[in-house]
């Protein structure tokens, strides 16, 4: 039986009620969520949480094609969480559990009608959606500082190596006179997160084992890494050496070529395994 034979048309228009519901009861969480996806360059992974979101679940539709509906009392419980973690949120200015609280309140609703096992059978693309999250402020000091450590002083060492004058001073690199600071030019917090948005899509769009898609996740953080001194090596070099607003038009591009990077760099992974004669592929995993 496909899955339209199974949803009748009253539990597709409740649940789009719902959804719309949920939605609207909080869209001023959701403005401030694409908002900060599409003005601020660190935050950008948000944009790309639905999109991978749904391509997860298309290669997985299989999965849920004889799920009938069956509405759970669990719904309103999430519903009714979500909104009292999202005023503890507002009252408390912590941005993470507002916008957590709009995915939740979504997510109860589809609970609300649609049960838990269609949620069960693809979790995949639900757990994809919390990219959605923008990263909150703290945590994103945490990360970049050490990042910019990292970046300036292996970016330092390869120039020497290929010849080309440079000097670092403190997370800063002097080049031709011209002071390039990492924080400025590429501090790699973006890297990170849009980073662990396209390892998370390539582990789980391979009908890879589960201890592959482990390891492809592990590597996640050392690739932003050694993909952001990629990355910043060509800028420092076009700070120093051309104009202003051609280094920082090769930031702002590279930065979507450096996923293409990172692309054959995973699938470099998976050729290395498989030459090693390791177990890579279970074609179970993609299948219902």
């Amino acid at each position: 039986m496909s899955f339209m034979r199974n949803w009748k048309p009253f539990d597709v228009a409740a649940l789009g009620v719902l959804l719309c519901a949920a939605i609207g009861a909080c869209w001023k969480a959701w403005f401030d969520i694409f908002s900060r996806g599409w003005t601020d360059a660190e935050q950008s992974h948000v944009l790309l949480a639905i999109p991978v979101a749904i391509w997860l679940a298309w290669l997985r539709r299989g999965r849920i094609a004889r799920s009938a509906p069956e509405p759970s009392v669990l719904g309103p419980i999430i519903i009714v969480g979500a909104w009292l973690l999202g005023e503890y949120g507002l009252q408390n200015s912590i941005d993470l559990f507002w916008h957590l609280s709009a995915l939740l309140l979504v997510f109860g609703a589809v609970v609300s009608i649609a049960g838990i096992k269609p949620i069960a059978k693809m979790s995949v693309p639900a757990v994809a959606l919390l990219f959605l999250l923008p990263v909150p402020a703290e945590i994103r000091l945490r990360i970049a500082e050490p990042l910019q450590n990292i970046s300036a002083t292996s970016s330092q060492y390869l120039l020497d190596i290929a010849g080309v004058p440079v000097v670092r001073t403190g997370n800063g690199l002097v080049i031709n006179g011209e002071n390039v600071i990492v924080a400025e030019a590429c501090n790699g917090m973006r890297m990170v997160a849009a980073l662990g948005v396209v390892t998370y899509t390539f582990a789980f769009s391979i009908p890879a084992t589960a201890l592959v898609r482990v390891l492809l996740l592990a590597t996640s953080p050392l690739l932003a890494v050694i993909v952001n001194i990629l990355r910043l090596m060509p800028t420092v070099l076009f700070y120093g050496y051309a104009s202003k607003n051609t280094a920082t038009t090769f930031h702002d591009i590279s930065g979507w070529f450096m996923m293409v990077i990172a692309l054959f760099v995973l699938w470099a992974i998976m050729r290395f395994l498989r030459w090693m004669e390791l177990p890579v592929l279970s074609y179970g995993a993609m299948r219902e």
